[in-house]
């Protein structure tokens, strides 16, 4: 790989970290030393000095000032240490983030031997690094911070991502509650050049667009990957409906996979204008590929009075519940939802339900979905459950979000 130049006269606005004493509650401590990697404001008692975004909050023992953990200070968020390390004393120095880092690249070389290289190298706190995202379109690394607490750090960490992703081009992006912090805006490039915002990156031998500068997340959805790859082992022969669409992965490994017919659903027509391109990308245009713009409940009402059927059935809605306030809803949603979508499974057909929520318990969904199955009156089998692939490890409860499952319909 030839060395990436990083533009010039990057500022590098952010001081250096301080190192505050911190005090917990007792509740506090509890969770630090249950593993938890958020402290809430509320179990902080003490922070030595006013505390500035990604200064090193060092936690030492009420009782007998020893040392139990270290976290970035992240003073204007409700969460207000996010951890780094607990347990023995350890230094937070460049050789610490570079084994966080190696040890989160030999997770997932399993599934860069599969013909992939878009991915996710880094997942915030289910890698040991809170707050931060890094995924990896072939060449180009794509960096998202979710608080301002990495800005300090971003020099020392770009080489070391830079070398784990093979990445010629490191691009940022910024959560909406990030500020940019001087030329460090959403979508700069840090490292390399970046002539296309739009990138082609490859999964299980098939082509995606991702739009690294200002798409969605990062630019793609990576996280269903191995539910793509699932659906299209299930869609030889069939005819293939894909709700909530978005950019027609689960229609391309649908395609791939020998179906008849496939039906990519969605309410955003440039949404399904990439999905379009993405089908271009691997079958050129393709006449099995149908695209329906409208609102999913609505289309799916309208497909029902036309008594249309399908082999696969694929409902992966956005979040429903984003709060624990809106979890009732989202349940009725889910409910609602896949109420519409049974009808159109042909009798020996495949149900595929989905939510992307880490409020709604996979028992509450699971559970929704099969008493929707129920009241239809039809007999179904279920046939398997998916959670979250490898790049997106699970490291604490609030980490695991992504669930599936597939149902045979009588």
């Amino acid at each position: 790989m030839p060395p990436a130049n990083p533009p010039p006269d990057i500022p590098h606005p952010a001081p250096t970290p301080a190192r505050l004493a911190t005090r917990l509650t007792p509740q506090g401590e509890r969770i630090l030393r249950s593993g938890h990697p958020w402290l809430f404001d509320g179990a902080v008692e003490a922070v030595k000095g006013e505390g500035r975004p990604g200064d090193l909050a060092i936690v030492f023992d009420r009782k007998k000032d020893r040392f139990l953990g270290v976290g970035l200070l992240d003073p204007a968020s409700p969460i207000r240490i996010r951890v780094l390390h607990q347990g023995g004393p350890v230094k937070i120095d460049t050789a610490f983030f570079a084994d966080r880092i190696q040890a989160a690249r030999k997770l997932r070389l399993p599934l860069l031997k599969k013909n992939t290289n878009g991915y996710r190298l880094i997942h915030g706190e289910n890698d040991g690094l809170p707050a931060l995202v890094v995924d990896v379109y072939a060449s180009v690394a794509v960096v998202k911070l979710y608080s301002p607490i990495w800005f300090p750090y971003l020099d020392e960490l770009l080489p070391l991502l830079q070398r784990a992703a093979k990445a010629e081009t490191v691009v940022l992006r910024l959560a909406r509650v990030v500020d940019s912090l001087g030329e460090l805006t959403d979508g700069a490039v840090l490292a390399g050049t970046l002539p296309d915002p739009e990138i082609i990156f490859r999964e299980h031998n098939l082509e995606f667009l991702a739009h690294v500068a200002d798409g969605h997340k990062t630019g793609f959805f990576l996280d269903h990957r191995h539910n793509r790859k699932r659906v299209g082992e299930l869609s030889e022969g069939q005819d293939v409906l894909d709700v909530f669409s978005y950019a027609g992965g689960f229609s391309v490994h649908a395609l791939a996979g020998g179906a008849y017919r496939v039906v990519s659903l969605d309410i955003s027509a440039p949404a399904l204008e990439v999905a379009r391109r993405n089908v271009a990308l691997n079958f050129g245009p393709d006449p099995r590929h149908e695209i329906l713009v409208g609102d999913a409940f609505q289309e799916l009402e309208q497909l029902a009075r036309r008594r249309e059927e399908f082999g696969v059935v694929v409902v992966d809605p956005p979040s429903f519940a984003k709060r624990e306030k809106e979890v009732r809803g989202a349940l009725d949603a889910y409910r609602r939802i896949n109420t519409l979508a049974v009808p159109l499974v042909k009798p020996g057909g495949i149900l595929m339900a989905a939510s992307c929520s880490s409020r709604v318990s996979n028992d509450d969904f699971f559970g929704t979905v099969e008493k929707v199955l129920k009241r239809s009156g039809r007999g179904y089998h279920s046939l398997e459950r998916s959670f979250h692939d490898v790049d997106h490890p699970i490291g604490f409860p609030e980490g695991a979000y992504l669930k599936a499952a597939y149902y045979r319909l009588d």
